[in-house]
């Protein structure tokens, strides 16, 4: 299929934008209007309030944790201990407040693109790509690491964000263009979580191997997660273990089929990818649904699932990539 037959990207980059400015200004609200109830009556409870609304996430993640060890305790991965399982969580409250309450919803545009600049034909660039209820945003750290580098990029965001998987090809199938115009040369695809998925329907979809160098995927729900069955957004039951769409998705003869435009100089066509993943990540799990069989598959031990984006170990292997 060629890019004229695929249907236009919609402007991105607002959707996910409102929806966790709203979330993270009435959190606020909620706060300031309980420290000023409560705090003539009591102070003790008027600072427990506040915290509850804006803390009261780390609550939730908390339940993730407890279903995730559960459910890990028949998967081949090795299972976490309590400690490491605190720890991550402790990590995955912190980095989610950055991303979710500040960078997403008030920042996703602070690192523009760069497709345009002294020395970056004839170097590798970045396409990266978000998972579910992210936008460009989520990339932040990233972007400014290679902000001003000789390597172009493009941080798509993904929308409409409850839609099908499916729908995101035409944004991804841009930005690869793009970067592959600026540097002159097939990009590296930076994939987180859902984002994954989309890669690899826009492969399918365009045969597109051939324009990219390797795709990287962090936390991705290559064979669904069991979180999935509560979720109800079309995505989200897209990712749900032995769903339909990723049946048709892992065939053998649908890889064959998408990669058969890329040898890679005669290797198997599971070198394309680098599939990162943890025995704490709290969205996807039991944590081997996020391997490729005969990929370069690599477990970070204790990391939780946005923590893992951001891990030095995981950020300076991947963008060695470019190098290669």
């Amino acid at each position: 299929m060629s890019q004229q037959d695929l249907p236009q990207p919609h402007p991105t980059g607002t959707e996910i934008a409102r929806l966790q400015q709203g979330i993270t200004l009435f959190a606020v609200l909620l706060a300031a209007m309980s420290l000023l109830w409560w705090w003539p009556r009591s102070p003790a409870m008027a600072v427990a309030g506040a915290a509850f609304w804006l803390l009261g996430y780390a609550l939730f993640l908390g339940f993730e944790f407890v279903l995730m060890h559960h459910v890990n305790r028949h998967d081949p991965a090795p299972r976490a201990r309590w400690p490491h399982l605190l720890q991550a969580w402790w990590a995955e409250t912190q980095v989610a407040a950055r991303v979710f309450a500040w960078r997403q919803p008030f920042r996703a545009q602070a690192v523009p693109d760069q497709l345009i600049g002294p020395g970056l034909r004839g170097q590798r660039g970045v396409v990266f790509i978000h998972g579910l209820l992210c936008n460009r945003g989520f990339w932040t750290p990233w972007l400014l690491r290679l902000q001003g580098s000789p390597h172009a990029f493009a941080a798509v965001s993904l929308e409409p964000a409850f839609g099908s998987i499916d729908n995101y090809v035409a944004h991804i199938d841009q930005a690869v263009a793009q970067v592959a115009q600026a540097s002159g040369m097939p990009p590296l695809l930076v994939c987180h979580s859902m984002g994954g998925l989309a890669a690899r329907a826009w492969l399918n979809k365009v045969q597109g191997a051939g324009r990219v160098y390797r795709v990287v995927t962090l936390g991705t729900p290559h064979h669904g997660t069991w979180l999935a069955r509560f979720g109800q957004s079309h995505n989200g039951r897209q990712m749900r273990q032995d769903s339909d769409w990723l049946n048709s998705l892992n065939k053998p003869d649908t890889f064959a089929s998408a990669l058969l435009s890329a040898p890679l100089e005669g290797a198997p066509w599971q070198t394309l990818f680098t599939c990162w993943y943890s025995n704490c990540d709290n969205i996807v799990f039991p944590a081997s649904t996020a391997i490729l069989a005969g990929a370069d598959n690599r477990l970070v031990h204790g990391a939780a699932h946005v923590q893992l984006a951001f891990l030095p170990e995981v950020m300076d292997a991947t963008l060695a990539l470019l190098r290669d």
